[in-house]
């Protein structure tokens, strides 16, 4: 898959919100005031008469259009950080990993590494068919990111080669291959003395739980999911007919079931043999 070029506006809404708001700022008084400034600071009458001009208000609009786009930039990137949030805070299990779309999974597998304190860029180059989704950076070292969304299949040793190709070829320190499932055994040998690290649903699982933040709940065993025997007799919702997964509430501590499209879908039945 082609890369797609980014515009200025795509990369300041991949900062942090509030470094688009105060780069919005600077650039307007930028605009506003500095270019006449600059233009009459030269021993020039020409220069000195267009900075007069500038400084008069000539730019006005320009300054403002150019505060308009950063906030605007910097609102994208305020919702895309709560999407991110809320992708990674409410996945309770290997089912809504696997009910993600190709997409989301990239960028909640981004996401979780970001909180392992990587600084994390999606490359665009990968796509629903593979390549490198992510280039992690961390301590001075770049590790290329697979990530494979395959609800059934295995992930075999050809996507293996691919990605040790891609590490040679791009001099990275290390690989990471992420995917809901497991590995051919064809793969897991393959990897054998190999700077590359097969990441298997359950391993995935465990690292997105160390990196839920502990506020929510979801993050604790205790109150996020009931037993796998339990989960496995869990009924649909009422209201969209999906299935339900188990849930506790956080101050009376009392056990119930809950839609997995929360908070799209609200459904909840009474769970019996509740337990405070």
């Amino acid at each position: 898959m082609a890369r797609r070029k980014r515009s200025g506006v795509d990369e300041i809404a991949l900062l942090p919100w509030p470094i688009g708001l105060v780069l919005g700022i600077l650039t307007y008084f930028g605009i506003r005031f500095g270019i006449g400034w600059l233009f009459s600071a030269f021993n020039n009458p020409y220069s000195q008469g267009l900075g007069k001009q500038l400084s008069a208000g000539a730019l006005v609009p320009l300054a403002w259009a150019s505060l308009a786009i950063c906030w605007m930039a910097a609102l994208a990137s305020f919702f895309r950080q709560r999407r991110r949030k809320k992708l990674i805070e409410t996945q309770t299990g290997l089912d809504s990993l696997r009910n993600l779309s190709w997409r989301e999974f990239e960028i909640l597998v981004g996401e979780a590494f970001r909180r392992q304190g990587y600084v994390t860029q999606e490359t665009g180059l990968g796509g629903a068919d593979g390549g490198i989704d992510l280039v992690l950076k961390k301590d001075g070292k770049t590790t290329l990111v697979q990530c494979k969304q395959w609800r059934t299949q295995r992930v075999d040793v050809k996507v293996v080669r691919e990605m040790f190709g891609l590490l040679t070829h791009h001099r990275a320190a290390a690989v990471k291959i992420v995917a809901v499932g497991n590995y051919t055994r064809d793969a897991e040998e393959f990897v054998a003395g190999k700077s590359i690290e097969l990441i298997c649903g359950d391993s995935l699982l465990s690292m997105i739980r160390g990196v839920q933040s502990t506020s929510t709940g979801i993050a604790s065993s205790r109150e996020s999911l009931v037993d796998v025997q339990d989960q496995a007799n869990a009924p649909n919702c009422p209201k969209c007919g999906s299935t339900m997964v188990g849930r506790v509430n956080r101050r009376t501590r009392d056990r119930f079931w809950g839609c997995k499209s929360y908070p799209t879908c609200r459904g909840t039945r009474l769970r019996p043999n509740t337990e405070h």
